[in-house]
């Protein structure tokens, strides 16, 4: 039997425990606390088989909010266990390593897009949830990759848009709605960003019967090569269907599709396209964040019941959150649970 009552001092006194000690005690402590574990697709596999919940962040963050828990343990990045203080003020949600950002949702501030609003006071501005809740706020309602089109189309078509903080998914939805008004945000996910022709190209060189799936926070050169532009749940869907397809998205998708179908050629576009940030959370983290109760996310209660209307917006637009479908459940046993935000 392994004894957690002892609390170290420090994550690194815990780097130095056995794999096994750490799950035990993490096991043990989520149950003491009445915790929820919830680890991010592009979390590290260690992340992934010790959580509740496995998926995407705002997927994460209702399932969360659905369930009796007490405690959030969001293994994630910042934003995202914001989104899930956002729709459950009243528990308390904390993440391993509060250094784990998101680029993307750094390119923008409150008091910029505060600014910007001020030059187009007509404008509606549409908020992906790669962003901070101070972003949010701000935002008259938010969007995911899945639902981004949808959304900007139930805004009259001559009320200018301004899109934060990912201009290539503004690019992709002007595209797609034939709107040319939409101001976007000069921001971008690095992962996706750094995606190349050169890579594409080699691939489908090596699987020229592959089809070619990418992300829509990708830039347009790669979207135009695309057979699919899709957001996560739209890659797991065609995982299934797809007997060989090469991927332009996070590295760890990649490898949990390669998982959940080993018969089947899930080819990653690119073997550079890693989240940092991501995989800053580690099992020695996890278990010093619940034996020490850290680290707590708190909002403002204005800047979070304001976030919380963009987003209730954004849902009642798309219908709600759904249960998973059963696709979906064989996924999340395989160690991916999309949910339809994209990287979100």
């Amino acid at each position: 039997m392994i004894a957690t009552a002892e609390r170290y001092a420090s994550p690194l006194h815990y780097a130095k425990l056995p794999t096994e000690v750490l799950v035990e005690r993490i096991r043990r402590r989520k149950e003491e606390q009445n915790a929820v574990i919830l680890g991010h697709y592009y979390q590290r596999g260690e992340i992934q088989e010790v959580s509740d919940y496995v998926g995407d962040s705002l997927g994460l963050s209702q399932e969360a909010a659905a369930t009796d828990a007490d405690v959030i343990v969001f293994c994630g990045v910042h934003f995202m266990a914001e989104t899930a203080k956002i729709l459950s003020p009243e528990k308390r949600v904390l993440m391993p390593d509060p250094r784990a950002g998101c680029p993307m949702a750094d390119f923008v501030t409150a008091d910029a897009l505060r600014r910007l609003k001020e030059r187009h006071p007509e404008a509606a501005v549409v908020a992906y949830v790669n962003s901070t809740a101070a972003v949010k706020a701000e935002s008259d309602i938010c969007c995911t990759s899945s639902n981004a089109v949808r959304v900007v189309e139930s805004i009259p078509r001559d009320r200018p848009i301004i899109f934060v903080p990912d201009k290539n998914l503004a690019d992709y939805v002007a595209r797609r709605t034939g709107r040319d008004n939409i101001i976007a945000w000069e921001g971008y996910c690095y992962v996706h960003d750094d995606l190349v022709l050169e890579e594409l190209a080699a691939a489908k060189r090596e699987h020229p019967d592959a089809k070619v799936v990418v992300h829509p926070e990708a830039r347009r050169d790669l979207l135009e090569r695309a057979d699919y532009v899709v957001s996560t749940a739209g890659m797991a869907e065609l995982a299934e269907r797809h007997d060989a397809l090469i991927i332009g998205t996070e590295r760890g998708l990649v490898d949990r599709l390669r998982e959940r179908y080993p018969g089947k050629r899930i080819i990653p576009l690119s073997g550079g396209a890693i989240c940092g940030n991501m995989k800053m959370n580690t099992l020695a983290k996890l278990a010093w964040c619940l034996d020490h109760g850290e680290h707590e996310i708190t909002l403002d209660e204005g800047v979070r019941s304001r976030a919380e209307l963009a987003l209730r917006r954004m849902l009642e637009l798309s219908g709600g959150w759904s249960a998973p479908t059963e696709e979906e459940r064989k996924l999340e046993e395989a160690g991916v649970r999309p949910s339809g935000c994209g990287c979100a």
